[in-house]
């Protein structure tokens, strides 16, 4: 099952696709200096197989790569960062 993630700037998302197919996002707002990630979801066909956590550790380092800042106010961003410390130092409160 091919996965690959790609930054769909178009629908301010990161999309994870398997097999072609979108089986989950990461939305967020573009700001000068930061993005704000908003909404994080796997389809349900594909929960429980960690892509998750891929999606969002790629948009991360993503947002790392660019020197954006990240303010993680889905849920699902915030408890990655605190469960990965190596991006604590890219979050922003606001």
């Amino acid at each position: 099952m091919p996965i690959e993630i790609v930054d769909n700037s178009t629908e301010s998302r990161f999309e994870l696709l398997v097999d072609g197919k979108v089986a989950g996002f990461a939305d967020y707002l573009l700001l000068p200096t930061k993005v704000v990630f908003t909404h994080t979801e796997v389809l349900p066909a594909y929960e429980g197989q960690g892509l998750a956590g891929r999606l969002v550790g790629h948009a991360l380092q993503a947002s790392a790569d660019t020197g954006l800042r990240v303010v993680p106010r889905c849920p699902y961003v915030a408890k990655y960062i605190e469960r990965h410390p190596e991006f604590a130092e890219l979050a922003d409160k606001e």
